[in-house]
């Protein structure tokens, strides 16, 4: 089966998987995303979280919380969003129009973005190549294959970009499963830095729609009085003060999410699948089947992420339960026994 070019732009769009396999088992288990499916547990709202306009109040504890949970300086050096996906373009237009470099490949919203802001835009694999942009952005842990620059040759390129006026974006959506030491959090005050947090994935609850911007006080205002009032929901702002303070909850998910990753390991390489990287939320495979096992998985109506422009790779999120869990291994023995027996005809 051919895959469809451009079919599935992001992870997590089960409509665009029933095109791609309309005969596929039901339902589908979908593992392309890397949004953690052991959400922070539901609790019951106040009835004023839906019934009145957000608190001024909430947001500034909210922004407190967030700024102690990621590490930032203090709560003013905190932007709080609707998302961090609608707070791309705002950032890259922080700057005048010029070079946008994005650290690549990754995310590809960041530098559709970055165009959209007027820059001129280009992807390179070289760190160092960074050093010529005007605007230089990095995802780190990279999406999808979970690569980490060091905290310190980041905070030597801000400077240089700072030296001339530019900015470093630092897109840190899965800092929450990755190396905390190597975030930037903590250093935006330096200026000339943004730090962007996503609080869906790691709790579970991407449809909340709640992120954040770390920089230094006047630029996360400037970002703030661009959203206006009300920008973050009742329900978000209860969830995000609840969920960053559970540090409890988070250690303990961590390790869970450790546990789990190391399983998925193990169960790709029962079949033979290489696992090449990526963070305990999503896992990255290559392989020179890539396509065959995206669609055989698919036909089995387990979804991956796959990529249009690297035909060879694949992202692979975590099942939620013991039956998800049944139903990949069934099918990769499926997909295994399938490439056996062409191998020996």
């Amino acid at each position: 089966m051919k895959l469809l070019d451009g079919a599935v732009d992001h992870g997590g769009s089960l409509g665009r998987a029933r095109l791609l396999f309309p005969n596929a088992v039901l339902p589908f288990v979908d593992l392309s995303t890397g949004i953690n499916p052991h959400s922070y547990p539901l609790f019951d709202l106040p009835a004023t979280a839906l019934s009145r306009l957000p608190e001024a109040g909430r947001l500034l504890e909210l922004r407190a919380v967030a700024a102690k949970a990621y590490g930032a300086p203090s709560p003013a050096n905190v932007a709080a969003a609707p998302g961090t996906q609608i707070l791309l373009p705002r950032v890259a237009s922080l700057i005048a129009p010029g070079r946008a470099l994005v650290l690549g490949p990754t995310y590809a919203e960041h530098a559709r973005a970055a165009a959209i802001a007027g820059h001129s835009v280009a992807e390179v694999s070289d760190f160092e190549a960074l050093a010529g942009a005007n605007l230089a952005i990095i995802v780190n842990p990279n999406n999808p294959d979970g690569r980490v620059v060091e905290r310190e040759r980041l905070l030597a390129l801000a400077a240089a970009l700072r030296a001339k006026d530019g900015l470093l974006v630092v897109d840190e959506a899965f800092m929450d499963v990755g190396p905390r030491h190597q975030s930037l959090a903590g250093d935006v005050g330096q200026g000339g830095i943004v730090v962007l947090r996503s609080f869906g994935k790691f709790f579970g609850l991407a449809g909340l729609r709640l992120g954040f911007a770390l920089s230094d006080p006047q630029t996360a205002g400037l970002l703030e009085r661009q959203f206006g009032p009300w920008a973050v929901a009742g329900p978000a702002l209860e969830y995000g003060i609840r969920a960053l303070a559970d540090i409890g909850w988070q250690d303990a998910m961590r390790t869970s999410l450790a546990e789990s990753s190391a399983r998925l390991d193990g169960l790709f390489g029962r079949f033979g699948v290489p696992v090449a990287g990526g963070t305990t939320l999503y896992r990255y495979l290559r392989l020179s089947d890539a396509a065959g096992l995206f669609c055989a998985l698919g036909e089995h109506g387990i979804v991956l992420r796959h990529f249009a422009d690297r035909p060879d790779v694949l992202r692979a999120g975590l099942p939620g339960s013991e039956e998800e869990w049944r139903r990949l291994g069934s099918a990769l023995a499926g997909w295994a026994s399938r490439r056996e027996n062409r191998s020996k005809d």
